[in-house]
C-alpha cells in the first residue's frame, strides 16, 4: 500500500532517522514540473544537435563565393532608358501595348492604364536595340538577338553576327537584324536558319536606318551615315535603286500615312518628307534642337507629324500647311529616344533615357499636346536613399536631378513623386511660370523622415547641396513644405546645412552646419528652438546629427574629430569622446542607443550613448565608407564603402559574417524595418536595388569570416525577380556546412543532458493513479443486438468454407501452468546482470521503451512481495546512481527515483543495503540540485535585472 506525500508529512516527527532519510531523499528529487523548464535551459537532443553543427561550421574551412546573407530580388524605379520603345497592337483583347528597355530586361505596360502588364526574363547583357510584330518581342544585346514570346519568355535565340546589333526589322516571317559592321542577315524566325546575309562597305555605306516600306514587296530600304539611301529586294538578293540623299547622315526613317512616302530625319535638324516612287522631295522642315532622333505621324485625321530631337523637344508639324504648329518643349530631360502616335488615336508615346514613359493627348483647340499618363523615375544617380515608415513598403529617395520620390516595394500603383524644390513656391504659382529650372532648389544631399506627425505638419528634413536653408517636405500632400529652416543672423555667406536629423515625435529638426553650428527648429511653426553650445557646437564642420527616441539625448560629430553628448531639453554639454579619426558618417539605432560612427581612416566604431564609451571597433574596408544600416533588431551593422563591397558586422560577436563585391560602387543602404530587404543605390545607377534577406526563409550559417576572406562579384538584380538557377550534381563542390553532422549524446562530462524521450513518458509517473481512475469507464461496454456472423472461407477463386480446426492431442491439459506466471521480466534480470558486471545500459533502455503503466508495473515488481527481491532492488538504485554520475538522461533518473520512493517508501528503512544505497543517492541528488539551483539562480537574476534595469 503506498503512502501519499501529506501523510508522510504528518507522520514524519513520529519515524525512524532511517525513514526520514528515505521521506527527505524523495522529497529532494526534482520536482517533474521543474525538470519540463530545465529542458529549455540544457541542451537535449535536437539542441545539441544544433550546437554542433555550429560548431561544425565554426571548424570548416571552405570559401563561400557569394553572399550568404543576402541574394538579390529587383530594381525598383526603372522605366526607361536611351532604347526606343516598341508599341504592338493586341487583337485578341484589343489593346495598345507599349514595351521599354530597363537595362538586361525590358517592361510591357498597357497604353489605357499605363499599368505594367509584364516583366521579361533578363539576358546576359544590356539590351541594344528592340523590335516587336504582333507575335513576338525582339531584343538584341552584344552580337545575339532573341524572341520573346507573352512578353516575358525567350523561345528563339539568333547567333550569328560578330559586331553588336543596333536594328531589327520584322518582315513578316522573317526578322532582319544590322550589326555595326554594316551586316544584314535575313533570319528565318521559327527554324532559326539564316536566308540571306549581305554585307556593306562601313566607309561607302553604313547602314544607320532600315524600314520596309507599306505595300512594298519584299523590299527594305535601308539609310546610311554618309546621306545615301538604298531600295533592296531581299526575295532577289538585287539593288533596286540608290537615292544620293542630302549630303547629311540618315538618322530615322519613317513611313507616311500616304502609300510611296517616307520621312526621312537626317544629322542636321531637317526632316525630308520623299516620295520613293518617283524620288522627289515634297516637302522639307527643319529644327535647330539637333539630330532628329524619331519620327511618327498621327492617323486620326489630322495631318500632323512628331519629330524628336536631343535636348527633350517634340516640334509638331502641319503637313498641309507645311508650318511649325507647336513645340513641346521639355517633354524629357534628356533625349527623345523614340515616339509613336497610336493608330487612330490622338495618342503619342515618348520615351527617353531620363527613366521616363509618357503618354500625351491632344485634344486642346490649338493642337498641342498634354500629359496625360507617365510612368517616370529618377533622371539622375541617387544621392539619398532611405524606408518610410514602418511597415517597410516605401522607400524614400533623392536624386541629383533635383527630384524626391517614393517608390513601392509592393506595386509601381503606389510609387508617388514628391517633386522638385521651388525657392519660392508662390511666386511660381502667381507668375505662373513655365520654366521652373531657375527658381529650382539644388539636389538634396541628406534628408531624415518620421511618420509619427505626418498628417498634422511637415515630416521630411532636407538639406540641400551648397545651400544654408533646408527645406521642409509633406509625404501626405506629396509636395515641398511650408518652411526654410535657417538661421537669421550669419556672419558668412559660404556657410552650408552639412547634417539633419528629426526627432521620433516628429516635432523637432535638428541641423548640423559647416560652421559648426547645431541649431533646432519645430517642425509645426519653423520657429528657432536653440542652438546647441555658446557660440558653436564645434570648431570644425558637423559631420553628423543624432537624437535618441526619448528626446533626452542629442549626439553631434565634428570634423575635428570628437563626439559631443547634449542634453536636448538645456542645450548643455553632457560628455565628449575624442575620437582616432575625423567622422564621415554618424548613425544612431534608437531602439537600442548604439551609435555607428564611420570614420575617415575607413574603420568603423560603434559606441553606447548609455555609457559613452565605444563597444565595437571594426576594420576592412579600403576605399570611404559611403553609408551604413542597423538591422531592426540591432544586431547587424552593414556598410557600403567606394571599394565596391558591402560588409554586414555581427555587433554580439564582433566578427565580419557577411561581404560581397559589386560591379558598381554602392552609395547608399536601407535595410527595411521589417529585416525583409536591405535597399541599396550605386554610382551612375538610376534605380534601387533591393536584396532579400536569406536568414528568414532558409538556415544560414554566420560564422566569422577568416582574415584573408576573398568576396567574389555579385551582379546587380534586375526588374524582373530573381529566378532559381539550376546547377547540376557534379558540378557542386562539397563543402563541411553540405555534410550532415551526428551529435554525441553528450558534449561533455560536466554538462547536464536529458533525453530525447517525450514528456508523456516520465512527466506523469507520480500520478498514473489518478489518471486510471478518470480514465476509468462509467459502464461496461454494450454487446450489439445483431452481430454480424461471418462464416470463414478459403482463399481461392471457388469460395468454399473452411473447416474448423480439431484438437488431436487428447492429453493436453486446459488448466494453466502457475510456473509461468512466476517468470521473471527481461527488467529484472539484467537489473541482476548488473550485479555482476555494473553495466545498466541494457535495464535503462527496456525502461525507455516502456510506457508509463509499462515502467510501473516493472518497478512495483522489484518488492518481494511481487516476485523480485532486495538485491534487484539494490541493483535498480545503483542504476540510478550511475545515471547521475554520468548527468545523462537527467530527468528520467529523478522521475524513476520518484516513483522507486512511492512504491517502496515503507520497506527501504527497514533494509540496511538499501538503506545504504538510500544514503549515498541522497548527497547525489543534493549536489547535483544545489549546482543546478545557482546556476538557475544566476541566470534568473540576470534576467530580472535586463527587464528592469534601465539600458
Amino acid at each position: 500500500m503506498c503512502c501519499t506525500e501529506g501523510s508522510l508529512r504528518k507522520r514524519d516527527s513520529q519515524r525512524a532517522p532511517e525513514a526520514v532519510l528515505c521521506l527527505q531523499l524523495w522529497q529532494r528529487t526534482v520536482p517533474l514540473d521543474t525538470l519540463k523548464a530545465l529542458g529549455t535551459c540544457f541542451p537535449s537532443g535536437p539542441e545539441l544537435r544544433g550546437a554542433g553543427i555550429a560548431a561544425a561550421m565554426e571548424r570548416a574551412s571552405e570559401r563561400r563565393t557569394a553572399s550568404a546573407l543576402f541574394a538579390g530580388f529587383r530594381a525598383l524605379g526603372l522605366f526607361s532608358n536611351d532604347i526606343p520603345h516598341v508599341v504592338r497592337f493586341s487583337a485578341l483583347k484589343r489593346r495598345f501595348y507599349v514595351t521599354t528597355c530597363v537595362g538586361k530586361s525590358f517592361h510591357t505596360y498597357d497604353v489605357q492604364k499605363l499599368s505594367l502588364v509584364a516583366v521579361s526574363n533578363s539576358v546576359p547583357q544590356d539590351i541594344c536595340c528592340m523590335a516587336a510584330d504582333g507575335r513576338l518581342v525582339f531584343a538584341a544585346y552584344g552580337n545575339v538577338f532573341s524572341a520573346f514570346a507573352r512578353n516575358k519568355e525567350i523561345v528563339h535565340t539568333f547567333k550569328g553576327h560578330k559586331a553588336e546589333i543596333h536594328l531589327l526589322q520584322p518582315f513578316g516571317d522573317h526578322i532582319i537584324s544590322v550589326d555595326t559592321d554594316s551586316i544584314l542577315i535575313i533570319w528565318h524566325i521559327y527554324s532559326e536558319e539564316e536566308y540571306l546575309q549581305l554585307t556593306f562597305d562601313k566607309s561607302v555605306f553604313k547602314i544607320s536606318a532600315i524600314l520596309h516600306p507599306s505595300t512594298y514587296l519584299n523590299k527594305i530600304l535601308l539609310g546610311s551615315e554618309q546621306g545615301s539611301l538604298q531600295l533592296w529586294n531581299v526575295k532577289s538578293n538585287k539593288l533596286l535603286y540608290t537615292f544620293p540623299g542630302w549630303k547629311v547622315g540618315v538618322t530615322a526613317l519613317q513611313q507616311a500615312p500616304a502609300v510611296d512616302v517616307v520621312a526621312v530625319g537626317l544629322m542636321s535638324g531637317q526632316v525630308i518628307i520623299h516620295n520613293i516612287k518617283f524620288n522627289e522631295t515634297l516637302m522639307k522642315f527643319r529644327q535647330d534642337w539637333g539630330p532628329i532622333t524619331s519620327i511618327s505621324f498621327r492617323t486620326d485625321g489630322h495631318p500632323v507629324m512628331a519629330a524628336g530631337s536631343p535636348c527633350g523637344h517634340i516640334g509638331l508639324w502641319d503637313l498641309e500647311d507645311k508650318k511649325l504648329i507647336n513645340q513641346m518643349r521639355n517633354a524629357h530631360s534628356t533625349a527623345i529616344a523614340g515616339l509613336t502616335f497610336l493608330h487612330r488615336e490622338p495618342l503619342l508615346v515618348t520615351n527617353g533615357a531620363d527613366n521616363a514613359l509618357r503618354i500625351w493627348i491632344f485634344d486642346g483647340p490649338t493642337g498641342e499636346g498634354r500629359l496625360l499618363r507617365f510612368r517616370m523615375g529618377h533622371s539622375a544617380p541617387l544621392t539619398n536613399i532611405r524606408y518610410y515608415g514602418q511597415n517597410g513598403q516605401q522607400i524614400l529617395s533623392a536624386s541629383q536631378d533635383g527630384t524626391l520620390q517614393s517608390f513601392s516595394t509592393v506595386h509601381e500603383k503606389f510609387n508617388k513623386s514628391l517633386g522638385h524644390g521651388l525657392i519660392n513656391k508662390k511666386r511660381v504659382k502667381r507668375k505662373g511660370l513655365q520654366n521652373t529650372m531657375s527658381v529650382r532648389l539644388p539636389p538634396i544631399t541628406k534628408f531624415a523622415a518620421e511618420e509619427a506627425r505626418e498628417s498634422d505638419w511637415d515630416g521630411i528634413i532636407a538639406c540641400h547641396q551648397g545651400k544654408l536653408s533646408c527645406s521642409t517636405w509633406n509625404y501626405q500632400k506629396s509636395t515641398i513644405g511650408a518652411y526654410f529652416l535657417k538661421p537669421k543672423e550669419l556672419k558668412k555667406d559660404d556657410i552650408t546645412a552639412t547634417a539633419v536629423d528629426i526627432t521620433s515625435c516628429g516635432n523637432f529638426a535638428v541641423i548640423g552646419l559647416s560652421s559648426g553650428t547645431v541649431d533646432v527648429y519645430n517642425m509645426q511653426s519653423g520657429i528657432h528652438r536653440g542652438s546647441f553650445g555658446k557660440d558653436q557646437a564645434h570648431k570644425g564642420s558637423v559631420r553628423g546629427v543624432a537624437v535618441d527616441g526619448l528626446n533626452q539625448l542629442t549626439v553631434t560629430a565634428g570634423s575635428e574629430g570628437l563626439l559631443k553628448f547634449w542634453n536636448f531639453k538645456n542645450k548643455i554639454l553632457i560628455h565628449s569622446v575624442s575620437l582616432n579619426s575625423s567622422p564621415n558618417i554618424m548613425l544612431l539605432h534608437r531602439d537600442s542607443g548604439i551609435l555607428g560612427l564611420a570614420l575617415d581612416d575607413f574603420s568603423i566604431s560603434v559606441l553606447d550613448i548609455e555609457t559613452r564609451k565605444i563597444v565595437r571597433e571594426f576594420s576592412g574596408h579600403q576605399g570611404q565608407i559611403n553609408d551604413m544600416a542597423f538591422s531592426p533588431d540591432g544586431r547587424w551593422l552593414i556598410s557600403a564603402a567606394m571599394d565596391c563591397s558591402i560588409r554586414t558586422w555581427d555587433l554580439p560577436s564582433g566578427c565580419l559574417i557577411d561581404c560581397f563585391l559589386l560591379d558598381s560602387a554602392p552609395l547608399n543602404v536601407s535595410m527595411s524595418p521589417t529585416g525583409d530587404f536591405l535597399a541599396t543605390s550605386h554610382v551612375d545607377h538610376l534605380g534601387i536595388y533591393l536584396w532579400s534577406n536569406i536568414s528568414l526563409y532558409s538556415v544560414v550559417s554566420l560564422r566569422p569570416l577568416p582574415a584573408d576572406y576573398v568576396p567574389s562579384i555579385v551582379m546587380l538584380p534586375g526588374t524582373c525577380q530573381t529566378q532559381d538557377v539550376e546547377v547540376s550534381e557534379e558540378t557542386v563542390e562539397p563543402s563541411d556546412e553540405m555534410i550532415e553532422y551526428d551529435s554525441p549524446e553528450q558534449l561533455n562530462e560536466q554538462l547536464v543532458t536529458l533525453s530525447l524521450l517525450p514528456e508523456s513518458r516520465w512527466k506523469n509517473l507520480l500520478n498514473l493513479d489518478v489518471i486510471k481512475k478518470k480514465n476509468k469507464p462509467k459502464e461496461p461496454p454494450k454487446v450489439p443486438k445483431s452481430a454480424p456472423f461471418f462464416i470463414p472461407t478459403i482463399p481461392g477463386l471457388v469460395p468454399r468454407y473452411a473447416a474448423p480446426e480439431q484438437n488431436n492431442d487428447p492429453q493436453q491439459s486446459k488448466v494453466v501452468n502457475l510456473g509461468v506466471l512466476a517468470q521473471k521480466s527481461d527488467f529484472c534480470l539484467k537489473l541482476e546482470e548488473g550485479l555482476v558486471n555494473n553495466k545498466y545500459d541494457t535495464a535503462l533502455n527496456l525502461l525507455k521503451e516502456s510506457g508509463p503503466s509499462g515502467i510501473e508495473t516493472e518497478l512495483r515488481s522489484l518488492s518481494p512481495d511481487c516476485g523480485g527481491s532486495i538485491e534487484v532492488m539494490q541493483s535498480f538504485l545503483k542504476m540510478i546512481g550511475m545515471m547521475l554520475d554520468r548527468k545523462r538522461d537527467f530527468e528520467l533518473a529523478q522521475a524513476y527515483l520518484a516513483l522507486f520512493l512511492k512504491l517502496h517508501l515503507k520497506m527501504l528503512p527497514s533494509e540496511p543495503v538499501l538503506l545504504e544505497e538510500i544514503t549515498n543517492l541522497s548527497s547525489q541528488v543534493e549536489e547535483n540540485w544545489t549546482h543546478l539551483q545557482s546556476l538557475f539562480n544566476q541566470s534568473m537574476c540576470i534576467l530580472n535585472y535586463l527587464k528592469s534595469a534601465l539600458l
